[in-house]
């Protein structure tokens, strides 16, 4: 007779061309669907399949990704940058440059990381990063301590961390491609103007058309007030960046 309990109710089963195998003996589905009615012991729950977009649109509050870029210098020098991004707000974090991206260095970037986020009261759970050996253990480790899960993107596929590509393109072609870099000073300079005008004055269509460190503006509805509005223009890194104000 065979006997199944629930601590181990499958023990010695095996599928062979839709039939199972229990301990030598070939049985129908059905016999062993049976079996375990009888015996009381419930079927397995069913598997429900999270997609990779679904992970995404559930947790946009709590991501966070991250990537390294590369640029010169006129020196010959070429940096290596890591920039954070918030996903629910997109802001940025520019989280330093340096030509050599040791373990040390990129585990001290983690820390700090972790204290901003401490110090502005975030409730951040995941962060997403590619499968780069820049990445030692220890910055895993470090946001692990922080409550932080480092999920890895597929190899190959840089959609996966599609916000943080997408920002890097603009950090390109908005200010790289336009500015001759001095030397890591200079870069670092010019990165965190770029940052600041990115999080408290760029609008971005994903968020509502609202900057990432300001709440969204009241729409203006008033005729009169449209045709008198007198824009000022505030230059950033010697006019590389604009940003477009209404004047007091």
């Amino acid at each position: 007779m065979l006997r199944l309990t629930r601590k181990n109710p499958t023990w010695g089963y095996r599928r062979i061309h839709g039939e199972l195998l229990v301990l030598g003996i070939k049985i129908a589905a059905s016999t062993v669907w049976q079996i375990l009615q009888d015996a009381g012991i419930d079927p397995a729950p069913g598997r429900t399949t999270t997609t990779w977009s679904t992970f995404l649109h559930s947790q946009a509050d709590a991501l966070l990704s991250c990537d390294f870029f590369e640029t010169t210098t006129l020196n010959g020098t070429r940096p290596y940058v890591l920039a954070i991004i918030e996903h629910a707000s997109r802001r940025i974090h520019v989280l330093g440059a340096t030509t050599h991206p040791t373990a040390s260095w990129v585990t001290q970037a983690a820390r700090n990381l972790v204290m901003d986020l401490d110090d502005a009261g975030s409730s951040v759970r995941f962060l997403i990063r590619d499968r780069d050996g820049k990445y030692p253990a220890l910055f895993d480790a470090v946001l692990a301590d922080a409550g932080i899960q480092v999920v890895l993107s597929g190899v190959r596929i840089p959609r996966m961390n599609a916000i943080t590509e997408r920002r890097i393109h603009n950090c390109r072609r908005e200010l790289l491609d336009r500015t001759l870099i001095r030397n890591q000073q200079h870069l670092l300079h010019a990165l965190h103007e770029y940052e600041h005008s990115y999080n408290t004055h760029r609008p971005h269509q994903g968020i509502a058309n609202a900057r990432p460190l300001q709440p969204l503006p009241q729409p203006v509805t008033d005729q009169a007030t449209l045709t008198r509005l007198d824009i000022r223009r505030r230059q950033r890194l010697d006019g590389i960046l604009n940003e477009y104000h209404h004047a007091a």
